[in-house]
């Protein structure tokens, strides 16, 4: 099982958006839904970020950044 992360990064703080992780986002949102599929967390992700808010209040320089982290690693405490 997947779950999604919804990351904000600043550009001012990592311009190179690969380096963008949850100890360089500005905010950080867990989706509490599990999938099964990339394609279905990575849509999950991006309707969640629709949905609310956050992708209408983002700055100039700021940059969101879904990723989908098996769900074993997060009891493992890797993300």
């Amino acid at each position: 099982m997947l779950t999604a992360f919804v990351l904000v990064c600043s550009l001012a703080l990592t311009p190179d958006l690969k380096a963008c992780d949850r100890d360089t986002a500005v905010h950080l949102y867990r989706l509490p839904e599990q999938v099964a599929v990339p394609g279905t967390c990575l849509k999950l992700g991006s309707a969640y970020l629709a949905q609310t808010n956050i992708g209408s209040t983002l700055s100039s320089d700021e940059r969101v950044k879904i990723v989908c982290v098996p769900t074993r690693k997060l009891y493992a405490g890797k993300v």
